[in-house]
């Protein structure tokens, strides 16, 4: 069974950073690259990072330079770090394989005020 469960979300002031964590189900953790998504209100989910199972990292240029994501393989967990945050990072934030799988956690609010 597929299980995502992530954590972390919160309000942060402009130029703040937090830290999103997820737990992933062995069973796709294992196999699969995984990445952060988040979806803003109104918006289509976009992926915002990705690592590889060897450890190589994928950002949009819209993130680059201030997310961070790494993963812990003996705890299957994937972690999202975010510095220099902005209002246009206001979004839920969700973990997935990339590509995704139809499973989803629940996610986790991030809220950046100007």
């Amino acid at each position: 069974q597929v299980q995502l469960e992530e954590s972390g979300g919160g309000l942060v002031q402009a130029g703040g950073s937090l830290r999103l964590s997820c737990v992933a189900s062995e069973i796709i953790y294992r196999i699969h690259a995984m990445g952060w998504y988040r979806q803003a209100l109104g918006k289509q989910r976009e992926l915002v990072a990705t690592v590889a199972k060897g450890g190589n990292t994928i950002y949009p240029d819209s993130v680059k330079g201030r997310f961070t994501i790494s993963r812990d393989n003996a705890k299957n967990t994937v972690s999202l770090q975010m510095n220099s945050l902005r209002p246009e990072d206001t979004a839920v934030y969700y973990c997935n394989a990339v590509p995704p799988t139809n499973s989803w956690g629940q996610g986790t609010q991030v809220t950046v005020s100007s």
